[in-house]
């Protein structure tokens, strides 16, 4: 509109109108003495039906009148939402409305807009630019300039004070639920609790603090003293310490922290160095602000964050403690939950000790070894097994397979071995203990549950004064063990028999084999000769593949002939899943 009034103003060739408002107050619109009918709205020019040359005479732009009436036409820009001002040719403002009178106290009618107190409008009618934005009293304006006609100019000034500040707020909230995601993903991928801690320290440097420190107990059975763990932006790695009691407690709110007060941190200003000294970085400085969250875990308080500026660096806001606060808790989640694993994990490690092939004991007059395969189970735990154990007249081995893989048949299995370990002081013949054990298995309370299964076999060594071994071998639904003598030959020692703990009436099958010197026993799992691979097509290692090996092997000692296998089971498989193995060879020494 006011381009519009201000294109409309013409000068006549000739005869002035003095206008009675030209010479008004400042604030009104500042026009020459000698205004012309035209520059009124006015049309020049005799007018027909006998009216005056100089009636006034609305103008009409696109279908739209424009006012004739100097205050109307105030009122109409004094109501606009943006600020107005105008400037003449010469530079000089010559209208400012309601709003830019608000906006821009400092500039007024008849004032040079290059010398106005507002550096940013004045650089910007200098330079001829068509904008410029500024922080003014507060506010941030954003200008704009249109050309007129007459080489007459107007700024349209704005408040962008609110958009700039949901802008911030977008790209705030945008940063934040980036620098959680990140969070997030870091923590959720570790599940040991020092990787944990050190993300925890490195992650929020530089983008919350200038060092992050967290303090936090050591589970058991390290010292019940608080420990650290400290980045600060510069350093090459995180670092850790022991800090004492009194350090923690002279720092405000820490115990709180430790203790697990869920109450809203609050930052603490004009930090004493020396309350932080033990846990900041040398050279750090008196910290400038400093904000301590608990990290609350599943079990109790998982610890303290420590976050510290340096001097100069602004404060913590509110949504900054919000998100310190919201990222120390995820924090206490992921080091308890790393605790939790470190138990678990410490607990299958005890459970694998107790369960893997023992050292096999030195007995007079023999030579034993074994070997083992885990199905590829993290715990290297599984349903296979071998024992042996002293007797007066030599030794008594045990090599089984219990039905499945894992945890739940590595549970089997130190079930069947403790058994053995009692029943044999009873009754020390193969046959008649597997007898016990089978009885032993069903009677006990989870049984019908259970319903699993051992394949068993149980060998009673005695020496023989030439050097020989007289072996009495029990069967409980196993393979066969196989005699590999010292000219090569291979021989299968028949037994079979029923499983162990599948039935009550179930039925067991021995006999006896003698191991002349050179000789060699082998007793093995099926996870030996169904191991599936191969080089072209996948197949089974097999009953020849595998007594190839040992006629090739004949005369080799225990421990060389149970490598051989293993060896080329593993080659055979290349690398892929396959069931439990376990070896047992034996020979007279």
């Amino acid at each position: 509109m006011l381009g519009t009034l201000a294109a409309n103003r013409t000068h006549p060739p000739s005869e002035e109108c003095t206008d009675s408002h030209a010479h008004g107050s400042p604030d009104r619109i500042a026009r020459p003495p000698a205004v012309t009918a035209a520059a009124r709205g006015g049309v020049a020019g005799p007018v027909s039906g006998g009216g005056h040359p100089w009636r006034k005479r609305p103008r009409r732009v696109a279908g739209v009148a424009l006012p004739t009436d100097d205050r109307l036409a105030r009122e109409l820009l004094d109501g606009l939402t943006e600020a107005v001002l105008t400037v003449d040719p010469a530079g000089v403002v010559t209208m400012v409305n309601a709003v830019a009178a608000e906006l821009l106290p400092e500039v007024s009618p008849g004032m040079d807009l290059a010398g106005c107190p507002v550096p940013a409008l004045a650089d910007a009618a200098r330079a001829g630019a068509e904008t410029f934005e500024t922080a003014h009293h507060g506010r941030r304006l954003r200008g704009l300039r249109r050309r007129l006609a007459d080489d007459h100019g107007a700024w349209y000034v704005h408040d962008v004070t609110e958009e700039h500040a949901r802008n911030d707020a977008l790209l705030a909230e945008r940063s934040r639920t980036a620098f959680l995601a990140q969070a997030g993903s870091r923590l959720g991928l570790s599940l040991h609790r020092d990787q944990t801690l050190c993300t925890a320290v490195t992650l929020p440097v530089p983008y919350l603090a200038d060092v992050a420190v967290v303090v936090h107990r050591p589970p058991p059975p390290a010292e019940d003293k608080p420990h650290w763990i400290r980045y600060a932006a510069g350093e090459p790695g995180p670092a850790t310490g022991v800090a004492g009691w009194r350090t923690v407690a002279s720092v405000p709110g820490l115990v709180e922290a430790l203790d697990g007060d869920r109450s809203e941190p609050s930052p603490w200003l004009d930090a004493e160095l020396a309350d932080l000294a033990e846990m900041l970085p040398a050279g750090f400085g008196r910290p400038g602000t400093v904000l301590i969250s608990p990290m609350p875990g599943a079990g109790g308080p998982a610890g303290a964050l420590v976050l510290a500026r340096r001097l100069g660096r602004p404060g913590f806001d509110e949504r900054e403690i919000g998100l310190a606060q919201e990222f120390a808790g995820r924090v206490g989640a992921a080091v308890a939950a790393a605790d939790l694993y470190g138990e678990q994990a410490h607990l299958a490690r005890v459970l694998q000790n107790s369960l893997l092939p023992p050292r096999l004991p030195q007995l007079p007059g023999m030579t034993l070894a074994g070997g083992y395969r885990a199905a590829g189970d993290s715990l290297r735990i599984g349903g296979d097994f071998y024992d042996l154990f002293s007797t007066p007249h030599g030794g008594l081995f045990a090599l089984g397979d219990v039905c499945g893989k894992g945890v739940g048949a590595a549970v089997l299995t130190g079930r069947v071995r403790q058994s053995l370990q009692t029943l044999r002081l009873v009754e020390p013949r193969p046959r008649e203990l597997l007898e016990l054990l089978n009885r032993a298995l069903l009677d006990a309370p989870d049984a019908a549950r259970r319903a699993q299964f051992t394949t068993l076999l149980l060998g009673a060594l005695r020496r023989e004064p030439d050097g020989g071994l007289r072996v009495r071998v029990a069967g409980g639904g196993h393979p066969a063990p196989l005699v590999v003598r010292a000219g090569g030959g291979i021989e299968t020692v028949r037994v079979g028999g029923m499983p162990v703990g599948a039935l009550p009436g179930a039925r067991f099958v021995d006999t006896e084999v003698r191991l002349a010197p050179g000789d060699l026993l082998l007793a093995y799992t099926d996870g030996v000769t169904q191991a599936r691979g191969g080089p072209t097509e996948p197949a089974m290692f097999g009953d020849t593949r595998l007594r190839r090996a040992l006629a090739s092997g004949a005369g080799l000692p225990p421990d060389a002939l149970v490598e051989r296998v293993l060896r080329l089971v593993d080659e055979w498989l290349g690398g892929q899943p396959h069931d439990d193995v376990a070896m047992l060879a034996v020979a007279a020494a």
